[in-house]
This record gives C-alpha cells, sequence and structure tokens, in this order.
C-alpha cells in the first residue's frame, strides 16, 4: 500500500517585542508611508532564538495534532538563522521537546519550509510515521539596524506543522523546487556580517521564478489557479505578492499575507501564515492549498495541499 502524508496540527510563535515603522522613523532617514507602499509592512517582532522559537511553535503544532513527543519520529528545522554553527538547531529543540528522533536543520533561505515540507513528505512514503516540520528565523540578528534598505524588512518568528503518514492516499498533490545558483550575489549574508541584497533584481527574478514554479506545480496537481481555495506565498513584499497574484488571477481575499504585521521572516513566513489561516478558520476539508517560497540562492519550491485527512 501506498504512504502518502497529510498536515495534522499546525502552529506559529512570535517574540513579544514590537517594531512599528514610527520606531524606525524616529532613528532612520525614511517615513511610514514610504515603508507601507514599497513593501506592505507596518510592523514586526524582534527577540528570542530560532531554538526557543522553533520549540513554542513545535509545541503548539503537536498540542493541534493531539501528540506527544514520543509519537514524532522525524524533526526537521529550516532556517538561515541556527542558534549556533554545530550542532543544529533542530536537535536541542528535539531535547528540549523530548523527542528522540532523527532531527536536523535544513537551509533553503526563504524557501525553506517548502523544502523541507517536500523532504518530510520523501521521508514518510519510505517509513516514517510523523514528522515535525518547522520554520524559525531570528533574522533581526543578521539585519544592519541602521541600513533602512534592509531593517525595514526583516522579523523573528516561527511556524511549524505536524506531517503524518496516511496510508493508501496522499495530500500532498504536487511540488515543484529548484535554484539558480548564478543568482546568489543577490542576496546573500556572509559569516559574522549581515544581510546584503538588490532589492530590484529580487523583485524582478522572485516573481518570474514564483509564476513559473506555480504554473509548475498546478500543472502537476492537474489544477488551475481557480481550484486553489488559498495561496500561502512567501510573505517578503506585499508588492510581490499583488504582482503574482494578479498574473495568476487569484484575488488577495484568497491569499494568506502576515507580513504587515510580522515583516519578512524568511523560512518562518509560510508555516506562520498558514497556521494563522487554519487558527482563523479560513480552510475547509478538501481545500487545496498553495505554498510557494522563493530565497536567497536563488531558490524556490512550490507545494500544492489538500486540507484535511
Amino acid at each position: 500500500m501506498s504512504r502518502g502524508a497529510a498536515v495534522t496540527g499546525w502552529g506559529y510563535a512570535l517574540p513579544p517585542n514590537v517594531v512599528t515603522n514610527a520606531d524606525l522613523v524616529a532613528r532612520l532617514d525614511t517615513s511610514d508611508e514610504w515603508i507601507v507602499e514599497r513593501t506592505g509592512i507596518r510592523e514586526r517582532r524582534v527577540g528570542g532564538t530560532t531554538g526557543e522559537l522553533a520549540e513554542a511553535a513545535a509545541r503548539r503544532a503537536m498540542a493541534q495534532a493531539g501528540l506527544e513527543a514520543s509519537d514524532i519520529d522525524l524533526l526537521i528545522l529550516a532556517t538561515t538563522t541556527p542558534d549556533q554553527a554545530m550542532p543544529a538547531t533542530a536537535v536541542g529543540v528535539a531535547h528540549r521537546l523530548g523527542v528522540q528522533a532523527a532531527a536536523f536543520d535544513l537551509n533553503a533561505a526563504c524557501s525553506g519550509f517548502a523544502y523541507a515540507m517536500v523532504t518530510a513528505h520523501a521521508m514518510i512514503a519510505t517509513g516514517v510515521e510523523r514528522a515535525l516540520v518547522i520554520g524559525a528565523e531570528v533574522l533581526s540578528r543578521i539585519t544592519d539596524q541602521d541600513d533602512r534598505s534592509t531593517v525595514i524588512l526583516f522579523g523573528d518568528g516561527a511556524g511549524a506543522v505536524v506531517l503524518e503518514v496516511l496510508p493508501g492516499d496522499d495530500r500532498v498533490l504536487a511540488w515543484d523546487q529548484g535554484c539558480d545558483g548564478s543568482a546568489g550575489h543577490i542576496l546573500f549574508c556572509e559569516h559574522g556580517s549581515t544581510v546584503e541584497m538588490q532589492g530590484r533584481e529580487v523583485y524582478r527574478r522572485a516573481v518570474r521564478t514564483t509564476l513559473e514554479s506555480i504554473q509548475a506545480v498546478l500543472e502537476r496537481a492537474k489544477l488551475s489557479p481557480d481550484d486553489i481555495a488559498l495561496f500561502v506565498p512567501h510573505g517578503a513584499n506585499l508588492r510581490i505578492i499583488e504582482g503574482i497574484n494578479q498574473r495568476l488571477g487569484i484575488p488577495m481575499d484568497r491569499t494568506a499575507v502576515l507580513l504587515d504585521k510580522t515583516g519578512n521572516t524568511s523560512a518562518a513566513s509560510i508555516p506562520m501564515a498558514l497556521a494563522k489561516a487554519a487558527e482563523d478558520g479560513r480552510l475547509a476539508e478538501g481545500d487545496n492549498v498553495l505554498l510557494s517560497g522563493f530565497g536567497a540562492g536563488m531558490t524556490w519550491s512550490s507545494v500544492i495541499l489538500r486540507w484535511g485527512r
């Protein structure tokens, strides 16, 4: 019998400290209007560690799924901001949760959570029963707090889902992912330094690569944009999301967006928006959910889920 998977639990966590646009305006040459017009962001959360935020989101996902630590046999943490070079931050998260299972970090930048979902799904197909898939970031740690082009964008947070085996069926309908290493220079962070970004080039490539990835995954799932009940894009910039939606024909009221309250949280943005949408009752049994992210590398990944089990 084939082994598919379904999302059975979800949760997210944000640090308590809020940095509003007004806070940035008070010390930088910028304005609330300028930030909102170019990004859609009004505030972002800052604080904690990647491991702390990941643990909090994971606990909520496990509780939602009705699972104990002993039920989990895989933990994948997508992050670009691990707490140390080694061991993997996932190892400490697993220890504090009481999970005694395979655990590792995965870095595909802002595409990381979707990459981790595909990886967990493949491992479930070959024997894993229940996986915790987490995206967590503390981007404030690698952001130049005096650079108005980046400090307005990035925030901290974590989101998590439980992906469980579903014998004889599969709620992961299709996926697409890839990278173009020739674009590594347009968004990067050296060890011990801060994020550097060519904003206009990132925007141009993000819209194109995301659209191509979404078109590929829709074709593989034999669906059209009209079949998507909820689109959960990486929350990088509202103008990028609106550009993608316009070309796809998906209205914003069928899109999960949190970045106005969180900023760009890289690998955490998709699972946080998905968990918040589920928490708010925006998803029903059988809904087709499209996840799509792009990030430094340049990486991209799209996944279509059928909600429920």
